[in-house]
């Protein structure tokens, strides 16, 4: 019997070489080395003032390393801006509005890879259009529908705002178009329900896509700035970049307002980037590989 190409693995396990030269090598590892510094030595310089004492701060110079080491920006910022309500207010809306927004994007997607659902096409590309809509534009109804429902200065306006997101769906849609329909049809020959079809098959198989779209929708909810601004006017319920933006504001001893100093300033900064920071070193290995499959499949 004649052998087929699949039959010889010599053929298809052989890896692929590096097909650069050396000078062109060299070329890559610079520029990703010099990418590396642009992008790292500005929170370098961040880190370093926030360390630093309040006099040593203000010299206007880029620094890498603490000058006078002090946390007192740290402790002044936690305390006299109430930087720990914000951060609470952050966590709050951003942990529940990510749980609630990836069970409801996962749902979605399963609905429009089901074969029988009507027009699930043009459900689809309806999702896509919404995706094509400039946030800006949609500020004023968002105010408005937010006041008719009484959600201004709530809890609820914070964590309902941009609970459901087009791209999450379109990214778990892809993704549950990678499981085989197999799996699912012997479920419903079991008797299993659709809930227990997706809860014990569809969600399992899509581990990496949860992780991806929970992530991004993380950073998209802690990083929230226009919707917050307009449907929160009370200080207690601030996130963290109402504050940040407050802090960006320059004052001095003599404006009547509370001197701020740049190491509070910095420390603010990297207070708001730790979490983000956290969750990345967490969801890394699911990041790229879940964006892949979710973006590659159709």
């Amino acid at each position: 019997m004649k052998a087929s190409f699949f039959d010889r693995p010599e053929q298809v396990s052989k890896p692929l070489r590096n097909q650069m030269n050396p000078l062109e090598r060299a070329i890559n590892w610079l520029l990703l080395v010099a990418v590396f510094l642009i992008m790292i030595l500005p929170m370098i310089n961040v880190l370093a003032i926030s360390l630093s004492s309040n006099a040593a701060s203000q010299v206007a110079d880029v620094t890498l390393w603490p000058r006078d080491f002090s946390t007192e920006g740290y402790t002044f910022i936690w305390n006299a801006q109430n930087l720990g309500r914000a951060f609470y207010n952050s966590s709050l809306v951003s942990l529940t509005g990510t749980v609630l927004t990836v069970m409801l994007s996962a749902m979605a997607g399963y609905v429009l890879v089901q074969r029988d659902l009507p027009f699930r096409k043009a459900i689809a590309t309806g999702i896509l259009v919404t995706m094509m809509i400039p946030g800006d534009l949609t500020l004023v109804s968002i105010f408005s529908l937010n006041k008719a429902l009484g959600l201004i200065d709530s809890y609820t306006g914070l964590i309902l705002n941009g609970l459901v997101s087009a791209f999450s769906i379109m990214l778990m849609r892809n993704y549950f178009l990678s499981v085989p329909l197999s799996l699912a049809e012997s479920g419903r020959i079991d008797n299993a329900s659709e809930m227990r079809i997706f809860f014990s098959i569809y969600l399992p198989l899509s581990l990496p896509g949860l992780a991806a779209i929970t992530f991004l929708e993380f950073i998209g909810k802690w990083n929230s700035f226009m919707v917050p601004l307009i449907i929160t006017t009370k200080p207690q319920l601030f996130t963290l970049p109402i504050i940040l933006r407050q802090l960006t504001q320059p004052t001095d001893s003599t404006s009547g307002v509370l001197q701020i100093y740049d190491n509070a300033r910095m420390a603010a900064i990297v207070i708001t980037v730790i979490p983000l920071l956290v969750l990345y070193s967490l969801a890394q290995r699911f990041l790229i590989g879940g964006l892949t499959v979710g973006a590659s499949k159709g």
